[in-house]
């Protein structure tokens, strides 16, 4: 008989293996807009374990300790007699906030990759008995495994997206929970990011950790509801997506300030929604950031979301917000306080980035390289600022890896799932500066025509590298992943990583594509309060003069040019950048510098945009 497994299909079954294997104690679906469910926030004091050899996880064989192995650090440290040895021990003397990354709370941990042990102890009683409870996280960076009570309720990889498991009522107690999750943010070459990146690798719960309660049977599990993505339209259209649901069960929604009011029928546990909205109706926009209280309800279930309605299409060379032409003035943000060298998680955090973008005049941000939290979002569905979302598909990931693929495919759906509702978000990410090879393009394909199954009424996009050493004067974007995209974005340092910013002067960029062009990123370095002349690196001057010279070429881009987000809002801490005299791991490209003091270069660009209108 002959052999059906050639190399091919042996990768494909690997792959497969590898997938299950690494998702045996997978996550559940992810429950949408947690906020307003019945809660009980986990966050504070944690006490915590360094564990550099793993030693809670592996036994001296280097074996994945038993469920019921006493010495594994899910289990409880403490003694059941005098002769009970335990060599653990969770202990007031060593606490982490909850949320928030090691990295920022002790000197031991700047550089600590690694694991580290969480433990919370917490008292919880459903409401009703008969509810289903979650354990929700925010993000953890990178991979989580998760144990309440000494059972083990799974494990998640993914440094910057929820996820959330069932917590069995056989895994709960009214009083005294022991809540364990062992942390590990070590790089890994097959991982999404991979080995290099050019951000800090902050490790822990950095996000929010709550309970959350849903009824058993019709709970509302997530819903997306948006305009129909058609110019001028009033058509809504999504889903909504029950667990446990009986045949025939009624799902209405309602908008009670339009007066509007339908309800849809439930068919194997999910509904399609399709509904007009009256004509009266207020557009969300920058200018007007509008949003409507919506109400989902089921026989034992409600869930109230405020949502914007816009569209958001290309036609042709054009980006159209509600049918109308929109150019991007945007700013790149890193998810880090710079003045508190920390990852950013809070609505408080969320106000200072996005009120410096406003301060700048953006209409628009790209929250860079990963999903930034929640709060984000919604601050920007507040203030009218329109989003660039991304997953860390970054630089040199396993383009051939099957394995690899699937994971960055868990994360897409992680993003989308969170924040498909956010009338902010307008484009959809799928990777940063990415070596163009014909594996590249297939497994970025890929990810693209992903994004868009899961949520067709937003656009799709990447960010492209360019030749930045090229004497030619017209630079043309010809990636062939432009062919996949609905806006051509790419990242130019003209006159930073190549020549000088005069270098601007003569160049002129163009696109293969008949598709909207966006320059995603650009900038230039200069450490905060160090003045000199303007041809002098590093200086606040220089970096001014580079802003200057780009502002003059964006002038007499092609008519395709759609906006533009520059890198970086503020400065950021980046392992890669070792000038002791003027980084001392820091990524200075901020327009803003490591102490919240925005640079020279902030008003020029500042300039730029008060002089466009919309």
């Amino acid at each position: 008989m002959r052999h059906f497994l050639t190399t091919k299909n042996w990768r494909l079954l690997l792959a497969i293996l590898l997938f299950f294997s690494s998702n045996v104690f997978s996550q559940n679906e992810i429950i949408g807009n947690v906020n307003a469910r019945k809660t009980f926030s986990l966050n504070g004091k944690w006490q915590y374990i360094v564990d550099p050899y793993e030693t809670g996880f592996y036994d001296y064989r280097f074996k994945e300790r038993n469920i019921n192995d006493r010495e594994a650090y899910w289990s409880t440290d403490i003694p059941t007699n005098k002769l009970d040895r335990k060599e653990h021990q969770y202990n007031d003397k060593y606490l982490l906030n909850v949320p928030g990354d090691w990295n920022s709370q002790d000197p031991k941990f700047l550089y600590y990759e690694g694991s580290v042990w969480y433990k919370k102890s917490f008292d919880y009683t459903k409401s009703n008995a008969g509810n289903k409870l979650y354990l929700y996280f925010g993000a953890v960076n990178y991979k989580a495994d998760v144990y309440l009570n000494g059972i083990k309720l799974g494990t998640h990889k993914g440094g910057f997206t929820p996820f959330n498991f069932e917590i069995p009522d056989n895994a709960l107690k009214s009083t005294n929970n022991y809540l364990v999750v062992k942390v590990d943010d070590k790089r890994y070459a097959d991982e999404i990011p991979t080995l290099n990146t050019d951000w800090w690798n902050y490790g822990g719960i950095t996000r929010d950790v709550k309970l959350v309660e849903l009824p058993s049977a019709a709970a509302i599990r997530n819903y997306a509801i948006q305009l129909k993505p058609v110019v001028n339209t009033t058509e809504v259209e999504g889903w909504v997506k029950l667990d446990n649901a009986k045949a025939g069960e009624k799902i209405s929604v309602e908008i009670p300030e339009l007066k509007v009011k339908k309800e849809f029928t439930a068919d194997a546990g999910s509904a399609k929604i399709n509904f007009k909205l009256p004509t009266t109706f207020q557009r969300w926009s920058p200018e007007n950031p509008k949003l409507y209280n919506v109400v989902v309800t089921t026989a034992a279930d409600k869930v109230t979301d405020k949502i914007g309605f816009r569209t958001i299409t290309v036609d042709g060379k054009k980006l159209l917000l509600n049918g109308k032409t929109v150019f991007l003035k945007g700013i790149s943000i890193h998810a880090e306080v710079p003045q508190e060298i920390r990852r950013a998680y809070s609505s408080k955090d969320a106000a200072m980035l996005l009120g410096w973008a406003k301060e700048l005049g953006c209409n628009m941000v790209r929250l860079a390289h990963y999903p930034h939290d929640e709060a984000m979002t919604r601050m920007a569905d507040s203030l009218g600022l329109l989003v660039w979302s991304e997953i860390p598909v970054y630089w040199t990931i396993d383009f051939t890896s099957d394995a690899v693929l699937e994971k960055a495919k868990v994360q897409l759906n992680e993003m989308i799932s969170r924040d498909q509702n956010r009338a902010s978000v307008i484009i959809w990410s799928v990777g940063n500066e990415t070596p163009v090879s014909e594996a590249r393009t297939r497994f970025m394909s890929t990810l693209l025509k992903t994004a868009r199954g899961l949520d067709p009424s937003r656009l799709v996009s990447a960010a492209l590298e360019v030749d930045y050493q090229s004497e030619k004067n017209l630079r043309v974007i010809d990636d062939p992943l432009g062919e996949y995209v609905d806006v051509v974005a790419f990242n130019e340092y003209l006159g930073w990583y190549g020549g000088t910013p005069e270098a601007c002067r003569t160049a002129n960029w163009a696109t293969k594509y008949n598709k909207p062009l966006f320059i995603s990123e650009t900038g230039a370095e200069a450490l905060g309060g160090y003045h000199a002349d303007a041809g002098t690196l590093w200086s606040e001057e220089f970096q001014e003069w580079y802003y200057q010279e780009q502002v003059a070429m964006l002038k007499r881009m092609p008519d395709n040019f759609t906006g533009i987000s520059p890198w970086i809002l503020a400065d950021f801490r980046s392992p890669r950048r070792n000038n002791a005299t003027y980084q001392e791991g820091w990524n200075n490209k901020g327009l803003i510098d490591q102490h919240g003091r925005k640079k020279k270069a902030f008003y020029v660009m500042k300039a730029y945009y008060d002089s466009i209108k919309n």
